[in-house]
């Protein structure tokens, strides 16, 4: 491979880093935000005294949830770690590039995080799921019976459930974004 072809597939893992990076750093920014907002509010709505939302499987899933916000949270560190790996490759002296050992390794961690995030979210999410369904269950006899103390499934019991979906789906946009630049690196 002679240096202008070297340097020209550089400059194209460098520039895929680049853009990668970005619109993986932006896509989980949105949406753990827009999913932090939403658990720590449930958080502290769900703390009240009287609140209807203390059960054990919705502090766990709440605990497993908050886990996989902070698990993206090194996530969108690692996206932009993508952007800062995409201008050090575009450098034009050859010793300031990151060694294809480095920008692998980088990579291979991105991925455990989003798996490992993944993971906490997908668990927090079925022990809140199951939590509702317990509280469904409730409802419907609670419709057919003379007890006031039932508790509903409220608004915020579903924006928890769409706030852990937004952190599965970023950690798949983290993981498809990542295999996605490994793929090209080791071609």
């Amino acid at each position: 491979m002679s240096d202008s072809q070297s340097s020209s597939a550089v400059r194209a893992i460098a520039q895929n880093f680049s853009l990668t990076g970005w619109i993986i750093f932006w896509i989980e920014l949105v949406l753990g935000v827009i999913s932090g907002v939403v658990v720590i509010l449930f958080s502290f709505l769900s703390q009240r005294p009287g609140s209807q939302n203390n059960s054990p499987g919705t502090g766990f899933g709440l605990f497993l949830a908050i886990c996989g916000l902070v698990a993206l949270g090194v996530g969108i560190y690692f996206a932009f770690r993508y952007t800062r790996f995409g201008r050090q490759l575009q450098s034009s002296n050859p010793s300031n590039r990151p060694r294809k050992s480095d920008t692998v390794q980088i990579l291979r961690l991105g991925l455990i995080v989003h798996l490992v995030g993944s993971l906490l979210s997908i668990l927090g999410s079925q022990a809140i799921i199951g939590t509702l369904a317990t509280k469904a269950l409730s409802q419907a006899q609670f419709l057919f019976t003379a007890q006031g103390t039932q508790p509903f499934i409220t608004g915020l019991d579903m924006f928890v459930v769409q706030a852990n979906i937004n952190v599965i789906s970023a950690h798949f946009a983290g993981l498809a974004g990542s295999i996605w630049l490994l793929n090209k690196i080791t071609k």
